[in-house]
């Protein structure tokens, strides 16, 4: 075996340089290399860092976003003030397309600690005002119509 194979082969490598790696390929978007480097790293180390970067690797590259959330939230259950686990459990809820789950558990995440890609996630979704009517639920039509007659007389302000 070459040297240059046994640098690619996880099994002769140690959880943090397969964590490392699989971080990078995560980072590039190379999710099937990602998902294979962070699932030797986990199986070397089961760490809650290694659970919830392979849970997002496994969300990205198998769509898998069940068995994500469960391995996310062990991770946050082992590790409940690192506000990334929050920000990969928002990320993996995004890809789910739970959107309303994203926002709550990034809130969450910054009441743990601060974090500038959490923060900027939540602007990037947006801020959504209060119902106009309060009592109402937010899909009701009254409140839908009067909400968006509101954003538009704010907008041209």
């Amino acid at each position: 075996m070459t040297d240059i194979t046994r640098m690619n082969d996880p099994e002769d490598q140690d959880a943090a340089e397969l964590y490392k790696l699989g971080t990078e390929a995560l980072e590039a978007k190379n999710y099937p290399s990602a998902l294979q480097y962070l699932r030797a790293a986990l199986q070397s180390e089961r760490s809650p860092d290694h659970l919830s970067q392979y849970a997002l690797a496994l969300a990205y590259n198998k769509r898998d976003t069940k068995t994500s959330i469960s391995l996310c939230q062990e991770a946050i259950k082992l590790a409940p003030r690192n506000p990334e686990h929050f920000l990969r459990l928002g990320l993996i809820y995004l890809i789910a397309r739970r959107r309303k789950e994203a926002i709550r558990v990034f809130r969450l995440g910054l009441r743990v600690g601060k974090h500038p890609t959490i923060t900027k996630w939540l602007q990037v979704l947006g801020h959504r005002e209060q119902p106009v009517i309060p009592f109402l639920s937010r899909s009701n039509p009254l409140n839908k119509y009067l909400g968006m007659m509101r954003g538009s007389l704010l907008k041209k302000k």
